[in-house]
């Protein structure tokens, strides 16, 4: 099958929806069906041999975040020459309400197209405004993907009909064997974040808190921070006597993040909220580090309601500090967690999930013929 798979963020910065679509591509591309992925990208950016630039990307506010997004007419003829030529039987864009690459590819192409939610939005303003507006490209879609139950309803509320969930992917294998990073085997004891650190609903003040709060009782504890973002504002956050004590590795390579999961003690995600998923403790939960997250929806889920890792109250730094004192103290408790972790995880390899994105690849190419340029638009 030729599947041409739409991502709407630049590539080159570090996310769950990019990471999605790599793993997606990858594991059809295993499976021996042709793929290529257009991602905002500078034309001169090391990019996968699947992966066509659009153009570089603009940065723009988006639940809660800054994303990165291509959209104008340079990336929009980039789309539709892509489309023209990649003689595609299904195109699988992501995040089609977004202003970006899959809203565009939605216009310009027509066919079998099959779209995949990820975010969770509970109000959005810019969606109710821009419903009509995008009416026009998502009649388009004829198979509909959420990741989670929460990006279901943010689907159902804002533009209507309904979708299959279908969970986001992680490669197992990838990380579930590792050595620690250099100089962080016999550190003490280790709590780990990765993730934007300069993205409030990332949580990390919340961790840095909790940190505050458990150093002083705790002199052999140790943050590893790993993510892109301003780590002078970070170290500025800890008090001056405990600052030796946190790691700031910045955006780390593949290879360097596995090291990661593998040398913490405590995997913690301080998400404050919208997540739909939690691609990075599916990760996290195949390293089987033992994982203490906010008990946002997202997280309680995938962590089977604490079955599979830690909850603490979220945006509460007494909270999460009161919850890793416990797990550090009880390393039973952490192999345990690690155990039932690895175990929960394997419903969400993409050997698994990858299997029900093709079924409906093939729901909707046995109805229509393959994907065309759409000539009227």
């Amino acid at each position: 099958m030729r599947i041409g798979i739409v991502c709407p963020y630049t590539w080159d910065v570090p996310g769950g929806v990019q990471a999605h679509v790599r793993d997606l591509a990858e594991a059809l591309i295993a499976d021996g069906h042709h793929v290529s992925v257009i991602a905002p990208a500078a034309d001169d950016a090391p990019l996968p041999p699947y992966v066509v630039p659009a153009g570089r990307a603009v940065p723009v506010p988006y639940n809660g975040a800054v994303a990165r997004l291509a959209f104008g007419f340079l990336s929009a003829s980039r789309v539709r020459k892509w489309v023209r030529e990649g003689r595609f039987d299904v195109l699988h864009v992501h995040e089609p309400q977004v202003p970006s690459l899959g809203l565009l590819a939605c216009w310009v192409a027509r066919g079998p197209i099959v779209a995949t939610w990820h975010s969770s939005i509970p109000r959005s303003r810019m969606l109710a405004v821009g419903a009509p507006m995008l009416q026009s490209a998502l009649e388009k879609i004829t198979g509909r993907i959420v990741v989670s139950e929460a990006a279901r309803k943010t689907l159902v509320e804002h533009l209507g009909g309904d979708a299959v969930i279908i969970p986001n992917g992680v490669t197992v294998d990838r990380y579930a064997h590792g050595e620690p990073l250099p100089g962080w085997r016999d550190k003490g004891e280790v709590i780990g974040f990765l993730g934007r650190i300069d993205e409030p609903r990332k949580g990390l003040p919340v961790l840095l808190d909790a940190f505050a709060m458990l150093a002083p009782e705790r002199p052999r504890l140790h943050l590893l921070i790993a993510g892109p973002g301003d780590g002078d504002e970070v170290r500025e956050r800890v008090p001056a006597e405990y600052r030796d004590r946190v790691a700031l590795l910045g955006m780390v390579s593949e290879e360097d993040k596995v090291r990661a999961y593998h040398s913490v003690d405590v995997f913690c995600a301080p998400n404050l909220g919208g997540e739909s998923f939690g691609i990075v403790l599916a990760e996290a939960m195949s390293a089987g580090a033992p994982i203490l997250a906010s008990d946002i929806p997202a997280f309680r889920r995938v962590l089977g309601e604490g079955q599979a890792g830690a909850l603490f109250e979220t945006g509460n730094p007494a909270s999460l500090a009161r919850e890793a004192a416990r797990l550090l103290d009880d390393p039973g408790r952490r192999a345990k967690l690690s155990d039932e972790a690895r175990i929960a995880v394997r419903r969400y390899d993409w050997s698994t999930v990858a299997r029900d994105v093709l079924r409906v690849y093939e729901t909707v190419t046995a109805a229509q013929a393959g994907v065309t340029e759409d000539e009227d638009r």
